[in-house]
């Protein structure tokens, strides 16, 4: 930026030095020149005159070296009147800087009753956040690092844009930062997504007036430069940039993404701080720049504040505590009321309410309430005019902008899109006075709704207006910034269902004197639809959004009608408010058999759910998911319960023992995967296995429980009273050493008939202990699987003896084993015996070759049991292939199911393929990422009770997935088995 003002004449300050002092002017220069590491530059020596000097000096170095260079020259050369001139200069320029600030931020809150409030408000609770910003810039502080970036974080409306502003106001004021800051520049996404190349000099100065900013003094002291960057992740690049692309001079015009890491990077204006806002976010715009020295402070609007909040508007301690009982007893409006602006929505329709004498717990129970209350009062109180022909019509052209602007991504308006849906200036004046249409904080000369809230609620009542469609011309904009683009519906869906509801709808219907017609429309097409996917269970993949409509609504017989199809659901808890809202919906769901439950986030459930429309008094409280499980599984029909990813207490097992010690628990399959169960937890899963009279599998997969632990077990599985038919123990740490005890059970026990031991190291010894029993008569074992169990082709033989002697056994999976062709010779052997009852044989990943495919060929045509053949993950080759094909195809080969690896055979032999398919289409081919084991069925016996926690419900399974409460233990992805 050109520097025109007589302050920064240097030729001036030339023309005031005598030749005398001249000449030891350019002597200090070119001393200065070394000491600040620059360029030498040959013209610049003790022969250049003033003029040529004073013209050298501008285009062989930066502005900032060269007045820095010149003032530290007058210092030493005594020359008290430059100094002072270049120090005076610099301070109107300080204080030139703090007026434009000013004048860039102050509009901001200005001109709105709520903002007014809001800034006398964060005065006084954002008093910690003002503390640290203080200690983070001041170099002397112990909290402060060189290079500091301070990160300040908050979700939408939490705060973040009146902190800064209120940061800087107190900066101006000399209330804060006094020494330490003398120059801010602040930066918002919105503007920098403007641009495309710039120079820092050009950055700087783009909101000085004409583009005159006094670059050399505001780059003279980087030490006390602040960079504001707000909203950064709506930035629309990403700042992953090539170290080697980034630049160091000021005046040079580089891509902006590169600017702005040089900045970042301190590779510009070395040691000068950064105060970045974001929301919350993963991306890696925030990662790469956030240093574990930086500072990172979250706005949170915390319980306290919003009690000081309640008190500080309603001025009236009954009010406050009145309207804070409201809120604090209902979640809903608790996490309504975390955002600052829609708490004053909250606190300005409840103090309208309790002025007209009206009982706040009535008419405020949902959002749809709030909303419909302040849209309806806001528009008709302030507006001036009687006319309710005028309200509507104001209504229409607002629900008319807000669809517009959320189906074409626009949150902030200009002029031409109010124009465009009908809005006067008078009309827009209306809007703003009853702070429903504000100033945009981000966009100059653009209007945005208070809060996206109210966007999407005037959208809801638009759709149940049947407003035309309106393309308002800022929709057409080719870019969208991220913060705009919008595209889920799911709140303005929630006002829609609670718009349905009679009672909420009045407060509008009644207000403005107009029936929204498509009310009955929606509510049929509802249920309708619900029916629909009634049909199509997949096509909704989870019911949380669907709830929370119904919630809304809270009409019985309606919700009752949306929710009667439904046979499967699937619930995400994270908080609270999901764990309310599932209560209320799952009561109606009367055809109810599979449940889904995945807690995302642990959280303490506060309080009994007892509402004058549920009959959910059974849910007890203060003990978190525990009484949640202990509810839900009362449920005579529910039969597979799933507690993965759980840190099961001593509490929880005493609590499992009491669910299955009941006799109206039908409870078959118990899943604790990855549970990071060990061995001092055996003893309790034990007292499982005998007590629970019900229990038939009991799935412990990816749990080090260890030989000792499995030694427990084993005793447990003894005991006359245990009924299990089913165990798996996939990577549960265990060697040979445990095997003895597992042979035990299977020669001796009555009742097991499933055996999963994959991915253990049971090695030859402890696979030869695992299937000596099989041999015997008194073995009841019917599958068996020791895939990845590290055994060889050693032992083959006698595995082939039980291949060929068991009776009973119908399924084996020994897949990546090293069986080889040789071993493969030896299985094949007893496959072909006529006694071999084996229904599912698993051989993916064995190292065959095509040398045992003649033998296994004959398995195919001899073996009248076997249905199932996996051998994927072998290179059997061209030839070996064919050979299997050819038997294949015969009509005396009974398989159904083959595993063959395709992958890399020739065209001839995929042709082959395709005519054993067209000959055999029962016959189904198996893919390489599938395996039969993984795709098996879980046997599960039917419900035949109806349930008892949900009414007149029979429900079939239910997964619970808790997320980890404890240090996960380091095991291979590829060996979890997760549950179908």
């Amino acid at each position: 930026m050109a520097e025109s003002n007589s302050d920064f004449d240097l030729l001036w300050y030339l023309e005031n030095l005598s030749d005398k002092e001249f000449q030891s002017f350019k002597k200090y220069l070119a001393r200065k020149i070394l000491d600040f590491k620059l360029p030498q530059v040959p013209l610049i020596n003790l022969r250049a005159t003033k003029e040529e000097l004073a013209n050298l000096l501008p285009i062989s170095y930066e502005g900032q070296h060269i007045w820095n260079m010149l003032y530290s020259i007058f210092l030493m050369m005594r020359k008290e009147d430059h100094c002072m001139k270049i120090i005076g200069r610099r301070n109107r320029n300080q204080e030139a800087c703090k007026a434009l600030m000013r004048r860039k931020l102050t509009p901001r809150w200005e001109n709105h009753t709520f903002g007014e409030f809001h800034y006398k408000f964060f005065c006084n609770v954002a008093s910690d956040v003002f503390y640290v910003l203080q200690l983070a810039y001041d170099s002397t502080s112990c909290y402060s690092t060189n290079d500091l970036n301070v990160f300040l974080m908050g979700d939408r409306a939490s705060g973040k844009t009146m902190t800064i502003n209120l940061a800087v106001m107190k900066w101006i004021n000399g209330e804060m930062w006094q020494n330490m800051i003398s120059y801010v520049v602040h930066l918002t996404s919105h503007e920098i997504n403007q641009m495309t190349d710039s120079s820092l000099a050009e950055l700087i100065a783009k909101d000085w007036p004409d583009g005159q900013a006094p670059i050399a003094d505001i780059l003279s002291d980087p030490k006390k430069l602040l960079f504001i960057l707000e909203d950064v992740d709506n930035l629309r690049f990403e700042l992953n940039v090539n170290e080697q692309a980034l630049c160091s001079n000021s005046t040079q015009k580089v891509p902006i993404p590169i600017l702005l890491v040089s900045l970042l990077k301190r590779q510009m204006a070395p040691g000068c701080w950064f105060l970045i806002s974001s929301r919350p976010t993963r991306e890696e715009n925030i990662k790469m720049f956030l240093k574990t020295t930086d500072c990172y402070v979250t706005l949170q609007f915390s319980n306290e504040k919003r009690e000081l909040y309640f008190h500080s508007f309603f001025n009236d301690r009954q009010r406050a505590s009145t309207a804070l009982m409201l809120v604090h007893d209902d979640e809903i409006l608790t996490g309504l009321c975390r955002v600052a602006i829609l708490c004053w929505i909250t606190c300005t329709v409840l103090n309208r309410q309790m002025d007209k004498g009206h009982d706040p717990q009535h008419c405020c129970e949902t959002p749809t309430d709030l909303h419909a209350h302040f849209l309806a009062d806001a528009l008709t109180s302030k507006a001036g005019l009687t006319a309710n022909q005028y309200h509507l019509g104001l209504l229409r052209r607002l629900c008319l902008l807000a669809a517009g602007g959320l189906f074409l991504s626009t949150l902030n308006f200009s002029g031409e899109d109010l124009r465009c849906v009908g809005f006067t200036e008078v009309d827009v004046s209306v809007l703003q006075a009853v702070n429903i249409l504000l100033p945009s904080s981000t966009h100059k000369d653009r209007y945005k709704f208070i809060h996206l809230n109210v966007q999407e609620f005037c959208a809801a009542i638009a759709f149940l207006m049947a407003v035309p469609n309106c393309l308002i011309p800022s929709g057409s904009r080719g870019y969208k910034e991220k913060r705009e683009q919008y595209c889920n519906f799911n709140q303005v869906f929630t006002f829609i269902f609670g718009l349905l509801n009679e009672n909420r709808r009045k407060i509008l219907e009644t207000t403005f004197g107009y029936q929204l017609p498509m009310v009955d429309s929606f509510r049929r097409y509802s249920v309708e639809y619900m029916k629909h996917l009634g049909r199509d269970q997949e096509k909704l993949t989870h019911h949380g959004s669907l709830f929370y409509c119904l919630f809304e609504n809270q009409e019985e017989e309606f919700v009752k009608k949306v929710v009667n199809t439904l046979k499967e659901v699937t619930v995400y808890l994270q908080s609270n408010k999901d764990m309310m809202v599932s209560l209320y919906c799952l009561e109606y769901c009367c055809h109810l058999r599979t449940f889904k439950l995945s807690v995302q986030r642990i959280f303490e459930y506060k309080e009994p759910l007892v509402r004058p429309t549920a009959r959910l008094s059974y849910i007890s409280t203060a003990s978190g998911f525990e009484d949640l499980l202990k509810a839900l599984a009362r449920n005579r029909s529910l039969i597979h319960l799933s507690l993965n990813c759980t840190s099961i207490s001593l509490n929880m097992f005493s609590l499992l023992r009491e669910i299955l010690d009941k006799s109206t628990c039908q409870i078959r399959h118990l899943s604790l995967m990855k549970c990071d169960l060990r061995a001092s937890e055996c003893g309790e899963i034990a007292s499982l296995l005998v007590n629970g009279g019900s229990l038939r599998k009991l799935t412990l997969t990816n749990n080090p429980l260890r030989n000792d632990g499995v030694n427990i077990l084993c005793n447990a599985l003894l005991h006359p009273n245990c009924t299990l038919t089913s165990l798996a123990l996939v990577f549960c740490c265990l060697t040979e050493k445990c095997c003895s005890s597992l042979g035990r059970v299977l020669l001796l026990g009555r009742t097991l008939k499933q055996l999963d031991l994959c991915v253990n190291h049971l090695q030859n010894y402890g696979v030869l202990h695992v299937t000596f029993p099989l041999i015997f008569p008194t073995c009841q074992l019917e599958e068996l699987y020791l895939s990845g169990c590290f055994f060889t082709n050693d032992i083959c033989q006698y595995i082939a003896i039980v291949i060929a002697t068991n009776e009973t056994l119908r399924s084996l999976e020994i897949g990546s084993n090293s069986i080889e062709d040789a071993g493969m010779q030896l299985l094949c052997g007893g496959l072909r015996h006529p006694d071999c009852m084996l229904v599912n044989i698993g051989l993916e990943e064995c190292m065959l070759t095509g040398a045992c495919c003649e033998s296994l060929a004959s398995v195919l045509t001899t073996n009248k049991t076997l249905e199932r053949l996996n051998i994927l993950q072998n290179q059997l080759g061209d030839e070996g292939v064919v050979k299997l094909l050819e038997s294949l195809i015969l009509p005396e080969c009974v398989l159904q199911i083959i595993g063959l690896p395709l992958n890399d055979v020739s065209a001839e032999t995929r042709r082959m393929v395709m005519t054993v398919k067209e000959r055999k289409p029962n016959l189904i081919f198996l893919s390489e990422t599938w395996s039969v084991k993984e795709g098996r069925e879980i046997g599960v016996i039917p419900a035949s009770q109806p349930g008892s926690v949900i009414p007149n419900s029979n429900l079939d399974y239910m997964f619970f997935k808790f997320p980890r409460m404890s240090t996960a233990m380091r095991m291979s992805s590829t060996a979890s088995r997760q549950p179908l």
